[in-house]
């Protein structure tokens, strides 16, 4: 779907289960097996903003070969949410805060394994057979290859067995040119994984590809809704990754990030002209949407995403990944701040329920 073209009118009765999940959305399963070994593998999955990391993950996990997999989110925001998803794919979810790799939160990484080798060996946490990292997407991935280089002690206990870049067929093209993160996370990755190139121009895909190329002679792999052969992500590297020297880290300005949290429910009307507008004045601006929603039409929460002007379809789950029940949206913008986008989705929502007075009552 692109263009912020979600139709106005969906509800629970006028869209298909096919599109909300609907009652036959399957919950998100638990593993229990066990595995041993004391030099465990790690695989680092980078990509910037909306590129479908969290998306290769949760299909990865829900793979047997994916099973006995902990997994380690550092987000760029102030609220979780790809952690709320993937803690029910995972036994072992871990959030590391705000910010990106390559500063502080180095030493929060190599802390966070250490833990959680301890935590393996004496039985606090289910046992785990590899260790897979999603990071920010605007993080630099040189400090992770730095950390497990330099680190004595972690490589007794880890080692990198990967780095895998997820580009956007859709924006990827766009992104590298502009955007510094980007064009390190292709550079220096052992495989690349192309998403979304079901909804993308083919034209631009084969130009998208042909850029990689030049830049990273890394394996190049289509993927559509997360679906690839778990090989690619968690073999080893057939030759050493190459060495590129790009600089420093960057910490790109302009770039902000934030969280809009809603305690009522909000109606889907509401939200959709919210965002259509949102797209339509500052879409290149809005470099990812992504949220937890309690829809008045819908019994479980709606998954959201939108990276540009580009909006995913909505997913009806369940039940909420966790016990907050709140609207919830995290958004990473340019030069757009919380201030502009919480006052337009106050005036919508106020139109939008005054239009609705019925539904409002019945709401009381």
């Amino acid at each position: 779907m692109s263009e912020a073209s979600i139709p106005s009118k969906w509800t629970s009765e006028a869209v298909p289960d096919a599109l909300f999940g609907g009652k036959d959305a399957p919950l998100f399963g638990r593993r229990q097996r066990r595995a041993r070994g004391p030099r465990l593998p790690v695989i680092a999955v980078t990509g910037f903003l909306g590129s479908g990391k969290t998306t290769l993950i949760r299909a990865l996990l829900a793979k047997p070969e994916g099973a006995n997999t902990a997994v380690v989110v550092n987000k760029y925001g102030e609220v979780g949410i790809d952690n709320a998803l993937l803690r029910s794919s995972s036994d072992v979810t871990v959030l590391l805060g705000n910010g990106c790799l390559c500063c502080n939160l180095r030493t929060d990484l190599q802390e966070t394994l250490r833990t959680l080798f301890a935590d393996r060996a004496r039985g606090a946490v289910p046992s785990f057979e590899r260790v897979v990292i999603e990071t920010s997407g605007l993080a630099d991935p040189g400090p992770v290859l730095q950390t497990f280089a330099t680190d004595r002690g972690l490589g007794r206990e880890f080692h990198l067995q990967a780095l895998i870049s997820v580009v956007d067929a859709v924006n990827g093209e766009r992104n590298i040119a502009r955007m510094p993160e980007a064009k390190k996370q292709a550079a220096l990755a052992d495989r690349i994984v192309v998403t979304k190139s079901d909804i993308a121009d083919p034209a631009a895909t084969r130009r998208l590809i042909e850029q990689l190329g030049a830049l990273n002679p890394a394996p190049v792999e289509l993927v559509i809704g997360g679906e690839i052969e778990p090989s690619f992500l968690l073999a080893e590297p057939s030759s050493p990754a190459r060495r590129f020297e790009l600089g420093g880290p960057d910490h790109t300005h302009g770039l902000c990030s934030f969280a809009l949290i809603f305690e009522e429910p909000l109606s889907w009307a509401g939200f959709e002209q919210t965002m259509a507008l949102l797209t339509s004045l500052r879409g290149p601006d809005v470099l990812r949407v992504k949220g937890l929603l309690a829809i008045r039409e819908c019994r479980g929460p709606v998954v959201v995403h939108f990276v540009q002007h580009v909006a995913h379809p909505p997913v009806e789950l369940e039940d909420w990944p966790d016990r907050d029940r709140r609207s919830r949206l995290v958004f990473i913008t340019r030069s757009l701040p919380r201030e502009a986008v919480a006052r337009l989705f106050d005036s919508i929502t106020a139109v939008v329920a005054c239009s609705a007075p019925d539904a409002l009552a019945r709401r009381e």
